[in-house]
């Protein structure tokens, strides 16, 4: 009987260490990375016991955020935006893990005759031909908003297409290719990651040649974080390799 009375101190004496253990581990997660990390997120927080609290939204106001002194224990951003802000002190350097890769596509109700995106012409043409075209809005800080804009003033059609641009919010709540879905656009272009994410929505392909952006993610610890081990342990998960099937198949490739 005092054996088994030991057996069950010790097992309650773990069980009780475990729970000390688990943390919450604050987030903040740029809209691409959206279904990929909610995925690895729920079988991480089965293993590991800790749990997951994450924002979605575009890349420029996330960063922001950090610049601003929001803490948090977790950050994926696109692009540059992690270098920047370990250079400014709001990044541990050392903690920075690229996770994945994701190109800008096109998208067009199910259904739908397809624009031909082949090649740079086929492209330009396509843009030109369109009624309505639908993008994030740069303003937004959206980072595919932030570099079409870019992008037609380059190609010498920022004017031209002005008047058929569809300008989404951007974040999870405000994905572009909603307004294909309703009708107020013959395509939607945006990271495919997002163009997925919308129920009805078919991809058409990447953007062709010089008219491409190809975005790196990289996840990283804030200078701000209470939770560092749990934020390792997170990242650990987020670039195994178990983690690169579920990348794939969310129009990611890994890191």
């Amino acid at each position: 009987m005092r054996r088994l009375a030991i057996v069950i101190a010790v097992a309650f004496g773990l069980f009780a260490a475990n729970q000390v253990e688990a943390a919450e581990i604050k987030a903040l997660i740029s809209t691409a990375m959206k279904a990929p990390f909610e995925q690895i997120v729920a079988q991480f927080e089965k293993t590991s016991g800790h749990k997951v609290i994450a924002t979605f939204g575009p890349t420029g106001p996330l960063t922001k955020r950090i610049v601003d002194g929001e803490a948090a224990d977790v950050v994926i951003l696109g692009g540059e935006n992690t270098s920047a802000l370990i250079g400014q002190g709001k990044i541990a350097a050392d903690s920075k893990a690229d996770v994945a890769r994701g190109m800008i596509g096109a998208g067009v109700a199910k259904g739908a005759p397809k624009p031909d995106i082949s090649s740079e012409a086929t492209f330009k043409a396509a843009l030109l031909s369109a009624k309505a075209i639908a993008v994030t809005d740069p303003a937004g800080g959206g980072s595919s908003g932030v570099f079409f804009g870019k992008l037609f003033e380059k190609m010498g059609l920022a004017e031209t297409l002005k008047p058929k641009l569809k300008l989404a919010a951007g974040g999870p709540n405000g994905y572009a290719a909603t307004f294909v879905i309703m009708g107020e656009a013959d395509f939607a272009m945006q990271p495919i990651p997002e163009l997925m994410a919308v129920p009805g929505i078919e991809i058409v392909g990447p953007l062709p040649g010089a008219f491409q952006n190809v975005t790196t993610y990289s996840a990283s610890i804030p200078t701000s974080a209470k939770e560092i081990d749990a934020a390792k342990a997170l990242i650990k998960a987020l670039t195994a390799p178990s983690a690169a099937g579920i990348y794939k198949a969310k129009g990611l490739e890994p890191g």
